[in-house]
Protein backbone atom coordinates (compact mmCIF):
# COMPACT_ATOMS: atom_id res chain seq x y z
CA UNK A 1 0.00 0.00 0.00
CA UNK A 2 1.34 3.05 -0.84
CA UNK A 3 0.54 6.87 0.21
CA UNK A 4 -0.74 9.48 -2.29
CA UNK A 5 -1.02 13.62 -1.58
CA UNK A 6 -3.22 15.40 -4.09
CA UNK A 7 -1.78 19.00 -3.65
CA UNK A 8 -4.87 21.34 -5.26
CA UNK A 9 -7.49 18.87 -4.32
CA UNK A 10 -10.36 21.48 -4.65
CA UNK A 11 -11.37 21.63 -8.08
CA UNK A 12 -12.44 19.55 -10.69
CA UNK A 13 -9.18 16.95 -11.35
CA UNK A 14 -8.40 16.75 -7.92
CA UNK A 15 -12.11 15.60 -7.14
CA UNK A 16 -11.39 13.31 -10.41
CA UNK A 17 -8.37 11.55 -8.59
CA UNK A 18 -10.35 10.95 -5.22
CA UNK A 19 -12.73 9.50 -7.26
CA UNK A 20 -10.84 6.85 -9.08
CA UNK A 21 -8.28 6.45 -6.48
CA UNK A 22 -11.06 5.35 -3.80
CA UNK A 23 -11.78 1.99 -5.96
CA UNK A 24 -7.61 1.90 -6.00
CA UNK A 25 -6.38 -1.56 -3.96
CA UNK A 26 -2.90 -0.11 -3.93
CA UNK A 27 -3.46 3.69 -2.77
CA UNK A 28 -4.33 5.40 0.91
CA UNK A 29 -5.05 8.75 0.56
CA UNK A 30 -2.93 10.63 3.14
CA UNK A 31 -3.05 14.42 2.48
CA UNK A 32 -5.58 16.56 0.04
CA UNK A 33 -4.88 20.35 0.42
CA UNK A 34 -5.84 23.29 -1.03
CA UNK A 35 -5.60 26.99 0.14
CA UNK A 36 -8.90 28.57 -0.09
CA UNK A 37 -10.55 25.52 1.18
CA UNK A 38 -8.25 24.43 4.14
CA UNK A 39 -10.17 23.20 7.13
CA UNK A 40 -13.24 21.93 5.17
CA UNK A 41 -13.99 18.69 4.70
CA UNK A 42 -13.56 16.90 1.41
CA UNK A 43 -16.65 16.04 1.10
CA UNK A 44 -18.38 20.02 2.09
CA UNK A 45 -17.10 20.50 -1.31
CA UNK A 46 -18.21 17.08 -2.94
CA UNK A 47 -20.52 15.01 -0.87
CA UNK A 48 -20.42 12.37 -3.65
CA UNK A 49 -16.88 11.10 -1.86
CA UNK A 50 -18.36 10.33 1.25
CA UNK A 51 -15.48 7.66 1.42
CA UNK A 52 -13.28 10.67 2.59
CA UNK A 53 -15.98 12.29 4.66
CA UNK A 54 -12.88 12.75 7.35
CA UNK A 55 -10.39 13.73 4.96
CA UNK A 56 -9.81 17.37 5.38
CA UNK A 57 -8.54 20.16 3.44
CA UNK A 58 -5.20 21.65 4.22
CA UNK A 59 -2.83 24.36 2.93
CA UNK A 60 0.02 22.82 0.78
CA UNK A 61 2.58 23.54 3.81
CA UNK A 62 5.77 21.69 1.77
CA UNK A 63 7.41 20.42 4.83
CA UNK A 64 4.57 19.28 6.65
CA UNK A 65 2.92 17.13 3.93
CA UNK A 66 6.43 15.75 2.82
CA UNK A 67 6.44 12.65 4.66
CA UNK A 68 2.69 11.89 4.34
CA UNK A 69 3.04 10.81 1.22
CA UNK A 70 5.26 8.43 -1.15
CA UNK A 71 3.86 10.15 -4.52
CA UNK A 72 2.43 13.28 -4.76
CA UNK A 73 -0.09 14.50 -7.60
CA UNK A 74 -0.13 18.09 -8.34
CA UNK A 75 -3.35 19.37 -9.44
CA UNK A 76 -1.68 23.20 -9.58
CA UNK A 77 -2.60 26.02 -11.50
CA UNK A 78 0.31 26.71 -13.91
CA UNK A 79 3.35 28.53 -12.72
CA UNK A 80 2.24 27.84 -9.07
CA UNK A 81 3.53 23.85 -9.57
CA UNK A 82 6.88 24.54 -10.74
CA UNK A 83 8.19 25.43 -7.28
CA UNK A 84 6.36 22.24 -5.49
CA UNK A 85 6.94 20.13 -8.25
CA UNK A 86 10.69 20.87 -7.84
CA UNK A 87 10.43 20.84 -4.04
CA UNK A 88 9.24 17.39 -3.93
CA UNK A 89 11.21 15.89 -6.89
CA UNK A 90 14.44 16.62 -4.91
CA UNK A 91 13.44 15.14 -1.57
CA UNK A 92 12.95 12.17 -3.65
CA UNK A 93 9.49 11.68 -4.03
CA UNK A 94 7.77 10.14 -6.81
CA UNK A 95 5.82 13.09 -8.45
CA UNK A 96 2.68 13.91 -11.21
CA UNK A 97 2.08 16.65 -12.67
CA UNK A 98 -1.27 17.83 -13.99
CA UNK A 99 0.04 21.44 -14.53
CA UNK A 100 1.68 22.34 -17.65
CA UNK A 101 4.83 23.47 -15.94
CA UNK A 102 6.85 20.27 -17.03
CA UNK A 103 4.99 19.65 -20.49
CA UNK A 104 7.44 21.29 -22.26
CA UNK A 105 10.93 20.46 -23.04
CA UNK A 106 11.99 23.67 -24.32
CA UNK A 107 11.68 26.83 -21.49
CA UNK A 108 11.89 29.00 -23.96
CA UNK A 109 9.16 27.53 -25.75
CA UNK A 110 7.17 27.40 -22.07
CA UNK A 111 7.93 31.05 -21.46
CA UNK A 112 6.74 32.11 -25.21
CA UNK A 113 3.58 30.67 -24.27
CA UNK A 114 2.64 30.52 -20.47
CA UNK A 115 4.33 34.55 -20.40
CA UNK A 116 6.12 33.20 -17.71
CA UNK A 117 10.25 31.88 -17.38
CA UNK A 118 10.73 28.79 -16.14
CA UNK A 119 12.84 28.75 -13.06
CA UNK A 120 13.46 24.97 -12.76
CA UNK A 121 15.40 23.99 -15.73
CA UNK A 122 16.96 21.47 -14.44
CA UNK A 123 14.22 19.51 -12.80
CA UNK A 124 12.60 19.91 -16.28
CA UNK A 125 14.83 18.41 -18.01
CA UNK A 126 14.20 15.49 -15.67
CA UNK A 127 10.50 15.17 -16.39
CA UNK A 128 9.04 12.67 -18.80
CA UNK A 129 6.05 13.51 -20.81
CA UNK A 130 3.23 11.13 -19.63
CA UNK A 131 1.30 10.11 -22.90
CA UNK A 132 1.93 5.79 -22.21
CA UNK A 133 0.78 4.94 -25.59
CA UNK A 134 3.99 7.18 -26.45
CA UNK A 135 6.62 7.12 -23.43
CA UNK A 136 5.39 3.96 -21.44
CA UNK A 137 9.31 2.67 -20.86
CA UNK A 138 10.53 6.12 -19.93
CA UNK A 139 7.67 6.12 -17.66
CA UNK A 140 8.63 3.12 -15.49
CA UNK A 141 11.73 4.68 -14.64
CA UNK A 142 11.17 7.81 -13.88
CA UNK A 143 9.82 9.56 -11.15
CA UNK A 144 8.90 12.56 -12.61
CA UNK A 145 5.71 12.72 -14.86
CA UNK A 146 4.32 15.54 -16.75
CA UNK A 147 0.63 14.72 -17.29
CA UNK A 148 -0.55 15.45 -20.56
CA UNK A 149 -3.23 18.38 -21.38
CA UNK A 150 -7.03 17.13 -22.26
CA UNK A 151 -6.78 18.55 -25.97
CA UNK A 152 -3.35 17.60 -26.70
CA UNK A 153 -4.17 13.45 -25.56
CA UNK A 154 -6.86 13.74 -28.06
CA UNK A 155 -4.99 14.63 -30.68
CA UNK A 156 -1.52 13.28 -30.66
CA UNK A 157 -3.36 9.92 -30.21
CA UNK A 158 -5.59 10.61 -33.02
CA UNK A 159 -2.66 11.90 -35.12
CA UNK A 160 0.28 9.78 -34.18
CA UNK A 161 0.26 6.76 -36.54
CA UNK A 162 -0.42 8.70 -39.23
CA UNK A 163 2.86 11.29 -38.67
CA UNK A 164 4.86 8.57 -37.77
CA UNK A 165 4.29 6.03 -41.24
CA UNK A 166 4.30 9.37 -42.99
CA UNK A 167 0.19 9.01 -44.35
CA UNK A 168 -0.29 12.43 -44.34
CA UNK A 169 1.64 15.74 -45.19
CA UNK A 170 2.68 17.17 -41.99
CA UNK A 171 2.94 20.46 -43.33
CA UNK A 172 -1.13 20.92 -43.47
CA UNK A 173 -2.28 19.36 -40.01
CA UNK A 174 -5.53 20.68 -38.94
CA UNK A 175 -6.94 19.92 -35.22
CA UNK A 176 -10.47 21.04 -34.66
CA UNK A 177 -11.33 20.44 -31.08
CA UNK A 178 -14.71 20.75 -29.05
CA UNK A 179 -14.53 20.75 -25.26
CA UNK A 180 -17.25 20.80 -22.29
CA UNK A 181 -16.95 23.08 -19.80
CA UNK A 182 -15.19 21.82 -16.77
CA UNK A 183 -12.05 21.95 -19.14
CA UNK A 184 -12.12 25.97 -17.87
CA UNK A 185 -11.80 24.17 -13.94
CA UNK A 186 -14.06 25.23 -11.24
CA UNK A 187 -13.84 28.88 -11.00
CA UNK A 188 -16.36 31.51 -10.75
CA UNK A 189 -15.99 32.93 -14.15
CA UNK A 190 -19.21 34.66 -16.02
CA UNK A 191 -17.78 33.64 -19.33
CA UNK A 192 -18.53 29.42 -17.97
CA UNK A 193 -22.29 30.68 -16.23
CA UNK A 194 -25.17 28.66 -17.42
CA UNK A 195 -26.54 31.54 -18.96
CA UNK A 196 -22.93 32.24 -21.03
CA UNK A 197 -22.39 28.67 -22.19
CA UNK A 198 -26.13 26.84 -22.33
CA UNK A 199 -27.59 26.60 -26.33
CA UNK A 200 -24.23 28.53 -27.11
CA UNK A 201 -21.42 26.86 -29.20
CA UNK A 202 -18.01 28.84 -29.72
CA UNK A 203 -14.62 29.15 -31.14
CA UNK A 204 -11.70 30.68 -28.50
CA UNK A 205 -8.03 30.55 -28.42
CA UNK A 206 -7.97 31.07 -31.95
CA UNK A 207 -3.81 30.18 -33.20
CA UNK A 208 -2.61 31.04 -29.96
CA UNK A 209 -4.11 28.35 -27.49
CA UNK A 210 -1.36 27.38 -25.15
CA UNK A 211 -1.60 23.19 -25.89
CA UNK A 212 -0.85 24.22 -29.52
CA UNK A 213 3.08 23.82 -28.16
CA UNK A 214 2.30 20.62 -26.64
CA UNK A 215 0.85 18.85 -29.34
CA UNK A 216 3.26 20.02 -31.98
CA UNK A 217 6.39 18.91 -29.46
CA UNK A 218 4.91 15.14 -29.08
CA UNK A 219 4.03 15.01 -33.16
CA UNK A 220 7.53 16.58 -34.18
CA UNK A 221 8.75 13.78 -32.11
CA UNK A 222 6.77 11.10 -34.29
CA UNK A 223 8.18 12.67 -37.86
CA UNK A 224 11.54 13.07 -36.93
CA UNK A 225 11.27 16.96 -37.84
CA UNK A 226 9.40 20.40 -36.68
CA UNK A 227 5.64 20.32 -36.80
CA UNK A 228 3.51 23.02 -36.68
CA UNK A 229 -0.58 22.53 -36.82
CA UNK A 230 -3.59 24.79 -37.08
CA UNK A 231 -5.42 24.24 -33.44
CA UNK A 232 -9.11 25.41 -32.91
CA UNK A 233 -10.83 24.69 -29.36
CA UNK A 234 -14.37 25.18 -29.14
CA UNK A 235 -16.47 25.41 -26.17
CA UNK A 236 -19.65 23.79 -26.05
CA UNK A 237 -22.43 23.46 -23.61
CA UNK A 238 -21.88 20.26 -21.76
CA UNK A 239 -20.12 19.40 -18.45
CA UNK A 240 -16.97 17.31 -20.05
CA UNK A 241 -15.69 15.30 -23.09
CA UNK A 242 -13.51 16.32 -26.00
CA UNK A 243 -13.98 15.46 -29.67
CA UNK A 244 -11.28 16.19 -32.01
CA UNK A 245 -11.25 16.27 -35.42
CA UNK A 246 -8.35 15.96 -37.33
CA UNK A 247 -7.37 16.21 -41.33
CA UNK A 248 -4.50 15.84 -43.33
CA UNK A 249 -3.73 15.27 -47.08
CA UNK A 250 -3.14 11.95 -47.89
CA UNK A 251 0.63 11.17 -49.28
CA UNK A 252 -0.44 7.65 -50.04
CA UNK A 253 -2.79 6.28 -52.06
CA UNK A 254 -5.61 4.18 -49.49
CA UNK A 255 -8.72 3.15 -48.71
CA UNK A 256 -10.48 3.62 -45.51
CA UNK A 257 -10.10 -0.01 -44.46
CA UNK A 258 -6.21 -0.12 -45.32
CA UNK A 259 -5.40 3.28 -42.60
CA UNK A 260 -7.57 2.16 -39.75
CA UNK A 261 -5.54 -1.60 -40.30
CA UNK A 262 -2.64 0.39 -39.50
CA UNK A 263 -4.49 2.19 -36.60
CA UNK A 264 -5.46 -1.17 -35.06
CA UNK A 265 -2.00 -2.64 -35.21
CA UNK A 266 -0.71 0.54 -33.64
CA UNK A 267 -2.98 0.19 -31.07
CA UNK A 268 -3.39 -3.36 -30.34
CA UNK A 269 -1.96 -3.70 -27.53
CA UNK A 270 -3.10 -0.64 -25.56
CA UNK A 271 -5.90 -0.86 -22.48
CA UNK A 272 -7.39 2.38 -23.04
CA UNK A 273 -7.63 2.90 -26.99
CA UNK A 274 -10.42 1.47 -29.13
CA UNK A 275 -9.97 2.04 -32.55
CA UNK A 276 -13.68 1.63 -34.54
CA UNK A 277 -14.59 -0.21 -37.72
CA UNK A 278 -15.33 1.00 -40.51
CA UNK A 279 -18.26 3.74 -41.25
CA UNK A 280 -18.60 3.87 -37.11
CA UNK A 281 -17.38 6.99 -35.43
CA UNK A 282 -16.44 8.50 -31.73
CA UNK A 283 -19.04 10.13 -29.54
CA UNK A 284 -17.96 12.00 -26.28
CA UNK A 285 -21.14 10.77 -24.54
CA UNK A 286 -19.73 6.83 -24.93
CA UNK A 287 -16.28 7.80 -23.25
CA UNK A 288 -18.06 10.03 -20.67
CA UNK A 289 -16.01 8.92 -17.31
CA UNK A 290 -13.58 6.41 -18.18
CA UNK A 291 -10.39 6.30 -19.09
CA UNK A 292 -10.97 5.26 -23.20
CA UNK A 293 -10.19 6.98 -26.55
CA UNK A 294 -12.21 6.45 -29.30
CA UNK A 295 -11.10 7.06 -32.46
CA UNK A 296 -12.51 6.74 -35.38
CA UNK A 297 -11.22 7.67 -39.57
CA UNK A 298 -11.97 7.90 -43.22
CA UNK A 299 -10.14 8.62 -46.31
CA UNK A 300 -12.26 11.14 -48.23
CA UNK A 301 -11.08 10.28 -51.69
CA UNK A 302 -12.64 13.15 -53.27
CA UNK A 303 -10.26 15.59 -51.40
CA UNK A 304 -7.44 13.25 -50.63
CA UNK A 305 -7.82 13.72 -47.14
CA UNK A 306 -7.47 11.77 -44.23
CA UNK A 307 -10.22 12.78 -41.66
CA UNK A 308 -9.65 11.46 -38.17
CA UNK A 309 -11.86 11.48 -35.13
CA UNK A 310 -10.93 11.37 -31.58
CA UNK A 311 -13.02 11.18 -28.26
CA UNK A 312 -12.33 11.11 -24.65
CA UNK A 313 -13.35 12.55 -21.10
CA UNK A 314 -11.14 15.45 -20.21
CA UNK A 315 -11.16 14.89 -17.05
CA UNK A 316 -10.53 11.27 -17.03
CA UNK A 317 -7.92 10.59 -19.80
CA UNK A 318 -7.56 14.24 -20.00
CA UNK A 319 -6.74 14.61 -16.84
CA UNK A 320 -7.05 12.28 -13.68
CA UNK A 321 -7.43 9.01 -15.30
CA UNK A 322 -4.20 9.30 -17.20
CA UNK A 323 -2.61 10.32 -14.15
CA UNK A 324 -3.37 7.14 -12.29
CA UNK A 325 -2.42 5.15 -15.15
CA UNK A 326 0.74 6.84 -15.04
CA UNK A 327 1.08 6.22 -11.35
CA UNK A 328 0.48 2.39 -11.73
CA UNK A 329 3.28 2.47 -14.59
CA UNK A 330 5.54 4.27 -12.12
CA UNK A 331 4.86 1.91 -9.20
CA UNK A 332 4.70 -1.22 -11.60
CA UNK A 333 1.22 -1.43 -10.53
CA UNK A 334 -1.05 -3.51 -13.22
CA UNK A 335 -1.80 -0.67 -15.98
CA UNK A 336 -5.35 -0.79 -15.82
CA UNK A 337 -5.78 -0.65 -11.93
CA UNK A 338 -9.00 1.52 -10.89
CA UNK A 339 -9.53 2.26 -14.57
CA UNK A 340 -11.12 -0.49 -15.93
CA UNK A 341 -14.73 1.22 -15.74
CA UNK A 342 -17.05 1.44 -18.64
CA UNK A 343 -18.65 4.74 -19.43
CA UNK A 344 -21.59 6.53 -17.79
CA UNK A 345 -24.53 6.41 -20.42
CA UNK A 346 -26.90 7.88 -20.87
Amino acid sequence: MIKAAICGGSGYTGAELLRILSGHPEVEITSVTSEKSAGKRVTDLFPHLHKYAGLIYEPLNKEKILQKADVFFMALPHGTSQEAVDYFFKKGKKVIDLSADYRLSDPAIYEEWYKTPHNYTDTLKKAVYGLPELHREEIKNSPLIANPGCYPTSAILGLYPAVKEGIIDIENIIVDSKSGTSGAGRKADVGFSYCEVNEGFKAYGIAVHRHTPEIEQELSGAAGVKITVNFTPHLVPMDRGIISTMYGKMLKKADTVDILAVYKNYYASEPFVNVLDEGIFPNAKNVRGSNYCEIGLKVNKRTNTLIIVSAIDNLVKGASGQAVQNMNIMMGFEEATALKSMALFP
